[in-house]
């Protein structure tokens, strides 16, 4: 599979104005290699160029990482001195003929460290951005990605369904946080979760990207629970607002605008329609609701290997759906200062339509 991915990233490379790619840690390179490394200040770099082999810098202690691979790659290893690790930048350059050439890079990865090193072992090199050729690799996602997903989705759906009956009045933002996380692990999800969980109650449930405090759940507070799991490197995306106590009126009907808004967004997903009609769908239902102006940001984000990838539910953005993009529908509603709502779901973007991964209740429940 990662000799196929690889070959891919070449064919794109010979069709594109671009002689070569760099890639750090992260999601792409791990896709491609197969291989894991965390962003440290040793400095790890994979550069692939059309037609030769992969070559890939590393620290000697990670060396063993590259024992049982299925394809062909060269590494360049250094040693634990820094003033000796430019000196495998330009090994690695060198063998590959870059200095000189179109160098693509992923501006939302690279790093200023390893940047440096490739920049120092290529002085005349080019560095354009490569985000198009790269996010085109795994924008649609294939069975065996999707039931991954699919397996990150019930792993968080089962984690949080054990922690609802523990959502006491008095218990901190915190706190749940806590319990969440130690529930996903149990659940099965990887060590390193997609994103640390949002838990936010009462005037924090208002912030889109809220951060668990030391605030106690009160009565009449609106619970944002925003997590995800992570299974084999793939990861889910979901949002379920709960009431504390008794909700009043007003937001009982918010969260039931969300929810109509949340089930347009998901119908609305089908191959061939640009992105912006899944954001006017799920816009439109909370805009003829009188709530436009309180629902502050896009429909939705591509998720696979990420939490944040293309393809972006954007009202602006006419990419075309496909089969196998896979992205979140999470309107939402904020009150500033008050309280907000927002459910999120993951789907797929099948032949026909979308699968939607997720089934946990949308409706509004009470805990407490």
């Amino acid at each position: 599979m990662t000799h196929a991915r690889l070959e891919k990233l070449a064919a794109s490379l010979r069709t594109s104005d671009l002689d070569a790619v760099i890639l750090n840690p992260g999601p792409t390179l791990t896709y491609l290699t197969g291989l894991h490394f965390h962003l440290m200040e040793r400095p790890v770099v994979l550069f692939v160029a059309p037609g030769q082999d992969p070559v890939l810098v590393l620290p000697e202690l990670e060396l063993p990482k590259l024992d049982h691979l299925t394809y062909k790659l060269q590494a360049v290893a250094f040693g634990e001195t820094p003033s000796e690790w430019g000196n495998a930048f330009r090994k690695a350059a060198q063998m590959l003929g870059l200095d000189g050439k179109r160098i693509g890079v992923e501006p939302r990865q690279l790093r200023l460290l390893e940047f440096g090193y490739v920049m120092a072992g290529a002085p005349k090199a080019e560095f354009p951005d490569a985000s198009l050729v790269l996010s085109a690799l795994r924008l649609k996602k294939d069975q065996a990605e999707v039931e991954s997903m699919r397996r990150a989705v019930h792993i968080a759906q089962n984690a949080l369904e054990a922690v609802i009956p523990l959502i006491k009045i008095g218990m901190t933002e915190r706190e749940l946080a806590s319990e969440l996380v130690v529930q996903l692990l149990k659940n099965g999800s990887d060590p390193e979760l997609p994103f640390a969980p949002i838990v936010a109650s009462g005037p924090n449930s208002a912030v889109g990207h809220a951060f668990p405090i030391d605030r106690k759940l009160q009565a009449g507070d609106m619970l944002v629970v925003d997590w995800g799991a992570a299974y084999d490197g793939y990861i889910s995306d979901l949002t379920r607002t709960f009431a504390v106590g008794e909700a009043d009126t007003e937001f009982q009907k918010i969260h039931k605008i969300v929810q109509e808004a949340n089930a347009a967004g998901r119908a609305a997903g089908r191959p061939g329609i640009p992105c912006a009609a899944v954001d006017k769908a799920a816009r439109g239902v909370i805009e003829q609701s009188g709530y436009g102006k309180y629902f502050t940001h896009r429909t939705g984000h591509g998720i696979g290997m990420e939490g944040h990838e293309e393809p972006y539910m954007r009202g602006d953005n006419l990419q075309v759906l496909e089969p196998g993009m896979a992205y979140t529908v999470e309107p939402g509603i904020y009150l500033t200062g008050r309280n907000g709502v927002r459910i999120e779901d993951d789907v797929v973007v099948t032949a026909s339509g979308t699968d939607c991964l997720s089934d946990m209740p949308r409706q509004m429940r009470v805990v407490g």
